[in-house]
């Protein structure tokens, strides 16, 4: 049987990513953009991450480097690109304006059955697809940078589309080895984004009032909260923090509120407090390509080796 084809719209980062996690569930790609140097180099860094892969035993999917890549061509035609598939994953810039004119576009020539998805992290559904035809078939697929190490896809629908495309988006991602959330409805920046800002904004406010330094508060995360969070969800934790959610809520509600009460105003992520942070963490990893590339695979690294932990743990 013919595998099943997608498209990729913009062969950046996100793009190649995506290339390549379909291309390991087994699908045929057509990777878009308009400049046939930017494929040319997408296709040859997608090459070189896949030999690295399969060296170190990482490579996703059943199939070799060679039959994977096999798997994957470029177009600069939009229309060429998209015919045949069965979903399209658009990877363009975060920019609305753009966005939205490439949407316009792929709304002129698509059928009726194609899934016409957005790698968006921030910008809402209803911004990107409002007044297109298709609109019952468009929808947010947000995966976690970068999406072929971590797993994570936000699955968000505009107020118009169909409960079957989001279905439909959901079996994907899951046959593709991808881990998808549904949100019910949209939300300025989705769920993950609310969380990681969050984060970030207590952690710029313990730096910025003296609390603890820099490098000591991304310790706080690595060493403890994300050792937990690597494997259960903040809910879990509370719920094996003690005899189950209500007994949580029972013995910390109070000392929740009461911490909670003292957190600070949005910070402006600028002055003084931004500059201290830059310092410190430019310190620890000095602000050069070869250095920062290096600890971004270092990060990928471990990230590949703690998917195959999760993995092992869950067959057990």
């Amino acid at each position: 049987m013919e595998p099943s084809q997608v498209a990729v719209i913009g062969s950046g980062l996100i793009g190649r990513s995506w290339a390549m996690v379909f291309a390991a569930g087994g699908f045929k790609v057509k990777l878009y953009d308009v400049a046939q140097q930017q494929l040319t180099s997408a296709l040859e860094n997608i090459r070189k991450q896949m030999k690295e892969l399969e060296e170190s035993k990482s490579l996703k999917g059943a199939l070799s480097t060679e039959q994977q890549l096999a798997l994957i061509s470029t177009c600069t035609d939009l229309k060429a690109a998209v015919e045949g598939a069965t979903f399209i994953q658009e990877c363009i810039p975060e920019n609305l304006e753009l966005k939205r004119k490439i949407f316009g576009q792929l709304d002129l020539i698509a059928d009726d059955n194609v899934i016409l998805s957005s790698s968006t992290s921030c910008l809402l559904p209803s911004k990107l697809f409002t007044g297109l035809k298709h609109v019952k078939q468009c929808i947010v697929s947000h995966p976690v940078n970068p999406p072929y190490f971590v797993p994570l896809v936000e699955i968000v629908p505009h107020p118009e589309t169909d409960p079957s495309t989001t279905e439909r988006t959901y079996a994907l991602m899951k046959q593709i080895g991808q881990s998808p959330v549904k949100l019910n409805r949209e939300i300025e920046g989705f769920v993950l984004n609310r969380l990681q800002y969050a984060v970030i904004s207590e952690a710029w406010r313990l730096v910025g009032d003296g609390v603890i330094s820099p490098t000591d508060l991304d310790l706080v995360m690595s060493d403890g909260l994300g050792m937990r969070y690597a494997f259960i969800g903040p809910l879990e934790t509370m719920h094996l923090n003690a005899e189950g959610i209500s007994n949580y809520c029972e013995r910390y509600r109070e000392g929740m509120k009461l911490v909670l009460n003292t957190f600070g105003p949005v910070p402006e992520f600028s002055g003084e407090i931004e500059e201290k942070i830059n310092q410190a963490i430019s310190e620890k990893i000095p602000v050069v390509p070869e250095v920062l590339g290096a600890r971004r695979n270092w990060r990928d690294e471990c990230l590949t080796s703690l998917a195959k932990m999760k993995k092992q743990m869950k067959s057990d």
